[in-house]
């Protein structure tokens, strides 16, 4: 009898956003970083790629991926790297196994949504390679370990391997020429600091002018800065934020994060051209953060910046009303605030003035509000139904 099943394995993936931020690659075929960094994974009932792997002895080549109900390619360098490591993985398995379905011959059926939009400053490639990475593994039934795959969504884009583990978690830069030491490690579950907080200024949703990808390479070119980063800066910080971290310090915390930020855009502004992720709004909201610590008069809030405007701000919950409460004195009206972290958030009123004020207002057009979260989590909701037909 003909085998015409359709077999089916979905997860949702995280978003991370880096608290020390992974800029420019020493190997780029293998993706392998110019330095480590961290970040911080975040909940995924806030931000999350939903990803549904299939795949039938019944479907016609070639591999397909839909993103958001859009088909993207699958034949570029990145992409085929992460498939076949994972039809390798699976193949030993039915070497060692003849009894196993050969699922490593069948052609894959991918789809994806995101839950934020895509290519915009909020980490939707590491989210998205995770998810695809992560969803096939479970497909292929591969016994893998998280790290074991970081080693594989690493090819697919470099920050995705931070996002098969929760908590805070780091991607060591690895000295190894084959990259096997590149992979991700947890720094501290989510269990060990629970109480942080993330509210994002989403400034534009566009996609950003120069992809990371670009702007790298670039970087890695012609800044005269970007080594004295690569191999003093970062290995300090690194140091001193996996202690702040362990010692749940977070005014240490936030100012290694904003340090850290400001040095990632000064080697963007270092580079030739200069590449601008920030603008008025970026700059506006690093005012505002300084204007919420002054007022409170402690550090309770950090931002960072990933390559692009939108404003990431961490803070604990017990400084919520302190901290969220400032934005959303002025942001009360934008979109962002109804569910039910934004709906307790009482506004603080005078603490954002003037033009910081102004500027935030006009310039932000939603807020998500957020928490440190767990890594990829398999789901039984499929976007794909047992005949293999995209579920819109």
């Amino acid at each position: 009898m003909t085998n015409k099943k359709v077999y089916r394995a979905s997860t949702t993936a995280p978003v991370n956003i880096a608290v020390i931020k992974y800029w420019g690659k020493r190997d780029p075929r293998l993706n392998l970083p110019a330095n480590s960094s961290l970040s911080v994974t975040l909940s995924q009932s806030d931000l999350r790629t939903h990803t549904t792997a299939s795949c039938s002895p019944t479907y016609s080549p070639p591999d397909t991926l839909l993103l958001n109900a859009q088909p993207q390619p699958l034949s570029d360098a990145r992409s085929q790297a992460c498939l076949t490591s994972l039809r390798a993985l699976r193949s030993a398995l039915e070497s060692s196994n003849p009894s196993l379905p050969p699922l490593s011959s069948y052609t894959l059926r991918l789809s994806s949504s995101n839950n934020f939009p895509t290519a915009a400053g909020l980490a939707s490639s590491a989210a998205g390679f995770a998810a695809l990475v992560r969803s096939i593994a479970d497909l292929y039934h591969l016994p893998q370990t998280p790290t074991e795959l970081s080693l594989i969504a690493r090819q697919g884009s470099g920050s995705a391997c931070r996002s098969l583990l929760g908590g805070y978690v780091a991607w060591d830069q690895g000295t190894l020429p084959d990259g096997t030491d590149s992979k991700a490690r947890l720094v501290a579950p989510r269990s060990h600091w629970p109480e942080m907080r993330a509210l994002i200024l989403v400034v534009s949703a566009e996609k950003k002018g120069v992809s990371s990808t670009t702007g790298m390479q670039t970087t890695v070119q012609t800044s005269p800065m970007f080594q004295t980063r690569a191999a003093q800066v970062v290995p300090k910080a690194m140091r001193e934020m996996e202690t702040a971290i362990q010692e749940k310090d977070f005014e240490k915390f936030a100012k290694i994060t904003m340090r850290e930020s400001n040095s990632f855009h000064a080697t963007c502004l270092d580079t030739d051209p200069p590449i601008f992720y920030l603008n008025d709004v970026s700059r506006a909201a690093i005012k505002g953060v300084e204007a919420v610590n002054e007022k409170a008069g402690r550090v309770v809030a950090a931002y960072t910046f990933d390559a692009g405007p939108n404003c990431v701000v961490y803070y604990l919950e017990d400084d919520r009303d302190v901290v969220a409460g400032a934005f959303k004195a002025v942001l009360g009206e934008k979109e962002g605030w109804v569910g039910e972290q934004g709906k307790v958030v009482k506004g603080a009123e005078g603490v954002l003035e003037g033009k910081i004020m102004e500027t935030i207002r006009d310039g932000v057009s939603r807020v998500i509000l957020t928490s440190v979260g767990e890594g990829p989590i398999s789901v039984e909701d499929h976007l794909i139904d047992e005949t293999g037909e995209i579920i819109l």
